[in-house]
């Protein structure tokens, strides 16, 4: 499996708009640390970036859960990018 590396941007105010959402955004997330495609995700401490760490067979596949996550289907992450990452150490 490759790795991948995510970035991405919160809309305005996420501190209160995740609210409704976060729960179920945290359940996906320890689902995919549980089948070992997500190594780390998380935002920055200006909660104005997102980044994460994936090993999975695609890009595709990380798109998928992405797109497939609370966070982005109610606007919490407005954009995202999925690179192929090579882990030197």
């Amino acid at each position: 499996m490759a790795k991948f590396v995510v970035t991405g941007h919160y809309c305005a105010d996420v501190a209160s708009k995740r609210t409704p959402y976060r729960q179920a955004h945290l359940a996906g997330l320890a689902q995919q640390k549980e089948q070992g495609i997500l190594i780390t995700l998380g935002p920055t401490q200006d909660l104005t970036r997102f980044f994460g760490i994936y090993e999975a067979d695609t890009a595709d596949q990380v798109k998928q859960l992405l797109e497939q996550d609370p966070y982005w289907q109610n606007g919490i992450w407005t954009d995202y990018e999925v690179m192929a990452w090579i882990q030197a150490i």
